[in-house]
């Protein structure tokens, strides 16, 4: 439930949230993201930008806490 608050996705799990990063960015198919994965997948793919901004900004997160 916190990973849904903060990014968004509530028709997602975890684990799906994560594999559909993995898809985005993971260049060498891996498994791994190395920072440097992680910084250009992010800066190529303006969703995952958004969603990544989003996820820094908490007042999702304490809407849901204020609201039980």
């Amino acid at each position: 439930q916190a990973i849904q608050a903060i990014n968004g996705y509530t028709n997602m799990t975890a684990e799906e949230f994560t594999n559909m990063v993995f898809q985005k960015i993971d260049v060498n198919n891996d498994g791994e993201l190395t920072l440097e994965e992680f910084t250009n997948g992010v800066e190529k793919d303006q969703d995952l930008m958004e969603l990544i901004t989003k996820s820094f900004d908490l007042s999702n997160v304490l809407k849901v806490i204020q609201n039980g």
